[in-house]
């Protein structure tokens, strides 16, 4: 006697059950990314080399999605600048109004407060590579097209960035003696199931939207609501780090993110088929730089984003969906 247990294929690709296994998914990689952090990376090496990759593989799937689907290439940048705004807004407003997000350093030591200098310059760099970042997407894109020469440049500088965040990485390693984990390749391959969850998710979830034709949740909001979805992965990181007072991985992985997004997503597109500019480009882009600028003033000035000013940056990011949608 045999036992048959039967999945029905129409479960598989209900809006439902994809946008959960995109959250189970998501979970799984920042579980396991916590566990990295447990293992020694930590900081701003931790927000800007490796968390940038788990929260936004949604973002890097969604442009391989794009082109299987054949569908324009606008929906990969508009999916990066609602992404860009979320994280920068609301996603550093909310831990700002509730925990308050605060890079003075814990406690009196020499060493607490030379390091919560390092990681402030640190921070305030990763803030001004998007200003570098978007401003280099917009003067190529001036023609409202970026070609394969165009995305090959902006994957160039993206990667140049993190050479530099490798350096860091490998400097640390060789100050700490730090020696290869075999338990390392258990991590990759549980981030690996994680991100075959990602893409079968994405991957159904855009084939669903598709064949909406019309209405808010459609495939003329296509980049729109893809872009809140990829969003939630890095509102996990944000409350996780934010409850515990981690304000320096919590900016990192925001800003990280911001550069997977913008210059990589586009430039993988563009090195693939000319990627048109949707008319939002140059005010969304316009507005993610004013509110880069303003995390640097802000940290700058007052090592810290204050509780007022994450009520402003929530209320600026209702008034962006607003003129989104």
């Amino acid at each position: 006697m045999s036992i048959q247990l039967r999945v029905n294929p129409e479960f598989l690709q209900h809006p439902a059950y994809l946008l959960s296994l995109f959250l189970i998914a998501s979970t799984l990689m920042i579980w396991r990314l916590e566990r990295l952090s447990e293992g020694g990376v930590e900081g701003t090496v931790l927000g800007n080399l490796v968390m940038p990759y788990l929260s936004g593989l949604g973002n890097l799937l969604f442009v391989f999605v794009i082109l299987r689907t054949g569908q324009s290439g606008a929906e990969v940048m508009i999916n990066c600048l609602v992404n860009n705004a979320t994280n920068l807004t609301l996603l550093l407003g909310l831990p700002a109004l509730i925990w308050g997000l605060s890079l003075a350093p814990r406690g009196k030591a020499k060493k607490a407060r030379q390091q919560a200098e390092l990681h402030r310059l640190a921070l305030l760099l990763t803030l001004l590579a998007i200003f570098f970042f978007g401003g280099i997407t917009w003067a190529l894109g001036r023609d409202g097209t970026l070609d394969f020469g165009d995305g090959l440049a902006l994957i160039g500088l993206f990667f140049l960035w993190q050479l530099f965040h490798v350096y860091e990485v490998l400097k640390e390693n060789v100050r700490s003696s730090g020696k290869f984990n075999p338990w390392m390749l258990v991590e990759l391959l549980l981030l690996a199931i994680g991100g075959y969850g990602l893409y079968f998710s994405i991957s159904g979830l855009v084939d669903w939207l598709s064949g909406i034709e019309t209405g808010l949740i459609s495939r003329e909001n296509m980049g729109l609501l893809t872009g809140l979805l990829m969003a939630l992965p890095n509102a996990l990181l944000s409350f996780f780090y934010g409850s515990r007072g981690e304000a320096d991985v919590v900016y990192s992985a925001q800003a990280g993110d911001a550069h997977v997004c913008i210059p990589l997503c586009v430039g993988l597109y563009a090195i693939i088929h000319p990627l048109p500019l949707p008319p939002e480009f140059t005010p969304a882009i316009l507005m993610i730089a004013g509110v880069a600028a303003f995390h640097v003033i802000s940290l700058a000035l007052f090592r810290r984003l204050h509780r007022f000013s994450g009520l402003l940056l929530i209320g600026l990011y209702g008034a962006f969906l607003y003129w989104s949608a």
